[in-house]
């Protein structure tokens, strides 16, 4: 047989399946923006590298060796926003109190360690959702918020339903950016937070969706948006956005992030 001299040691098994790992969380964490067109470019430059050396192109193969080996500065600087929430992600999975422990590694990523009023604020979105108040809250889990938190004016007030209804009030003082909630007090509300760089987000979002979906990208908080024009509900997670959420739904959500 023709390829009777290749041999594949248990060690190449691994060595394949931990690439494959590796790829497939570069594409999750990428999907969506602007980054993976440019990880399609560099797969592309790398595979058409792999092919010029193999039929001894030698131009093209010092060409392109070149631009590969002076591509990871390059490419630390395209993908610094991404690189960054996957640290954040690693973080907060496996150092929840910034420690160094098994027991860590071991338990679930998502142990909660926040004690959430979740009835408070699910019935103070409910109520927000029928009377097309739009509002914007971050329920903070592992990663800290205090650095958004200073943007905004300090609360520091036990979580209720109409606390959070007033401070989403049209027109008044605070309704304009983000409550952040904290264990069970909103810590600060209009808060500014940063964009999402998700190029794909249907046209109708507004900037509250593009904030919410922002402040996802870059910790593990989850967020609530709702639609001052449609009195929508969506959740922010992750990097993603579920739009259409039910009251039901949002009481499950709720119940197993926080309850």
């Amino acid at each position: 047989m023709l390829f009777t001299f290749i041999t594949v040691r248990l060690i190449d098994i691994i060595d394949i399946l931990l690439v494959a790992l590796l790829m497939y969380q570069i594409y999750m964490m990428i999907r969506g923006t602007v980054a993976f067109n440019i990880f399609v470019a560099v797969i592309g430059i790398w595979l058409l590298h792999f092919f010029v050396s193999m039929f001894k192109m030698k131009l093209l193969t010092s060409i392109l060796g070149a631009v590969i080996e002076g591509g990871a500065i390059a490419l630390i600087i395209l993908f610094q926003q991404e690189i960054r929430r996957y640290l954040i992600f690693l973080g907060s999975r496996y150092f929840p109190n910034r420690r160094l422990s098994l027991r860590n590694f071991l338990k679930r990523g998502d142990t909660i360690i926040q004690k959430v009023k979740i009835s408070s604020i699910h019935q103070a979105c409910v109520n927000m959702s029928n009377s097309y108040t739009g509002a914007l809250i971050v329920i903070s889990r592992k990663s800290s918020l205090e650095l958004y938190a200073e943007t905004g004016d300090t609360l520091n007030a036990q979580t209720s339903s109409r606390l959070l209804e007033s401070i989403f009030l049209k027109n008044g003082p605070l309704h304009d950016g983000a409550a952040i909630i904290e264990n069970e007090y909103i810590v600060s509300a209009r808060c500014v937070l940063p964009f999402s760089s998700n190029t794909n987000l249907p046209p109708y979002y507004g900037m509250r969706h593009r904030a919410g979906l922002g402040i996802s990208e870059n910790t593990d908080a989850l967020v609530i948006i709702i639609s001052e024009e449609r009195g929508d509900i969506s959740v922010a997670e992750h990097g993603e956005l579920i739009s259409g959420v039910g009251e039901q739904d949002l009481w499950n959500i709720l119940k197993k992030r926080f309850g």
